[in-house]
């Protein structure tokens, strides 16, 4: 007996804190196309016999993203009698403003290769999270190795249209009402899709998802937030051939996990039955239940026009915003009561419209987005900018009835103003 306890206690010893003994770990490292080595964690059931499913978990957005992340799916589905490989993400070569789902697809098929080269590893497959749901397709593709695929929260929209959409969400949870919410979610990130600063943003899946062969598993929480569940779901149902299995979790969040630990109750066991029947050859009929209520549609965000496009509307602020300044600092005082009205307003409405703009992006994040004070269910500093917008229209058609006897410095502050009067309907500055 002393000796079994002793045996026991130097177990004990050797097993990390908070480890599950009944699964066993194995450190891996992998290199991808471009040369960068990662590096990743290995997890099976510890006393598994015979050949088991594998699968690779690919990750959300986010550079740099460890194993870690993904710890709580890799121990969960080890559970249900899978090998699993939880792998980094690459830092270099992803930002904010550059990503590329078809490099991080070879990402992926890198590492299911030594996922695939571990002992005991019968069929794999590939599962992905949001932004995973772009990728996990590519991959699938493009290799045979992969039997089966896994989404999970996986998007069925661009991704411009998809992070309009959960900008929108945001706003709505915050309470926002009135023409911020398109002039943010959709004319704002519009623009900075036109600029470039929004990667990979008219990537269209269906096409991806239309060449699938293998059998797919497609789950989202109903509550998702951040990716519109039932109209992904429409997607995956129009455009994979293969056999599809779609579920949803009543009030289950994005990631369908309960805290960052835990996953949603039934996740793990329906990925695992599922997995287990595909990779033993029974491949179930396509199936679907019923679609959650979704309280509301995303928005077509199509490439911007000509007159729209991030030079001519950046450009067109600079310069209006240039000709208030200038004629307000000279002329303060002095000149046309309606020039310098409409100076001090437009310059005033131009600021406070880009500052509530861009605060807004700063301060989004997965739980929300801070308004600041509110009013009338708009931030003070939108409120502002309308209010200044619409007394500079007032003034600017005033500086126009002027026309003929009024002087140079007027007339150019008139013409800026002019053109303020479309540009402030265009990002509803004049709309309520």
């Amino acid at each position: 007996m002393k000796l079994v306890a002793a045996a026991l206690l130097a177990a004990s010893l050797h097993t990390p804190a908070g480890q599950d003994v009944s699964l066993k770990t194995t450190d891996v490292t992998f290199t991808t196309t471009d040369g960068q080595r990662l590096g990743g964690e290995i997890f099976r059931p510890a006393r598994a016999t015979g050949d088991l499913p594998g699968l690779l978990l690919v990750h959300g957005s986010g550079a740099g993203n460890s194993w870690r992340e993904l710890r709580a799916e890799a121990e969960a589905f080890a559970r249900q009698g899978m090998v699993v490989l939880a792998p980094d993400k690459r830092a270099t070569g992803y930002s904010k403003t550059h990503r590329d789902y078809s490099q991080l697809a070879d990402d992926a098929l890198a590492a299911l290769a030594v996922l695939r080269r571990q002992p005991g590893v019968g069929p794999t497959g590939v599962w992905g999270l949001s932004e995973g749901g772009w990728v996990a397709p590519i991959a699938a593709v493009r290799s045979k190795d992969v039997k089966f695929l896994v989404t999970v929260g996986g998007p069925g929209l661009a991704p411009l249209r998809t992070q309009s959409w959960n900008a929108m969400n945001k706003l709505d949870r915050a309470g926002v009402r009135g023409s911020l919410r398109r002039a943010y979610a959709g004319s704002l990130h519009r623009l900075a899709a036109d600029a470039g600063l929004f990667p990979e943003a008219y990537y269209d899946p269906a096409v991806t998802l239309g060449r699938l062969t293998q059998p797919v598993l497609a789950m989202w929480g109903a509550a998702d937030n951040q990716v519109m569940p039932a109209e992904s779901a429409q997607r995956f149902r129009a455009n994979v051939h293969s056999s599809l299995t779609v579920k949803f979790f009543p009030g289950a969040p994005h990631a369908l996990h309960v805290n960052e630990s835990t996953l949603t109750p039934g996740y793990a066991e329906a990925v695992g039955s599922w997995v287990t029947g595909v990779a033993a050859g029974d491949v179930p009929p396509s199936s679907a239940q019923p679609y959650p209520a979704q309280e509301s549609r995303s928005i077509d965000t199509p490439p911007s026009a000509w007159w729209e496009s991030w030079q001519l509307m950046v450009g067109a602020m600079a310069l209006m915003l240039l000709a208030f300044l200038a004629y307000a600092v000279r002329r303060l005082g002095a000149g046309s009561w309606a020039a310098r009205i409409l100076a001090v307003s437009g310059a005033l409405s131009i600021v406070a419209m880009a500052y509530t703009l861009v605060s807004l992006l700063m301060t989004s994040n997965g739980l929300g987005v801070t308004t600041g004070p509110m009013l009338l269910g708009r931030p003070v500093t939108w409120l502002a900018a309308q209010l200044f917008a619409a007394v500079a229209t007032v003034a600017a058609l005033t500086c126009l009835t002027r026309w003929r006897t009024a002087s140079l410095r007027v007339r150019m502050v008139a013409v800026a103003g002019t053109l303020f009067i479309p540009w402030a309907l265009y990002w509803g500055l004049l709309i309520p």
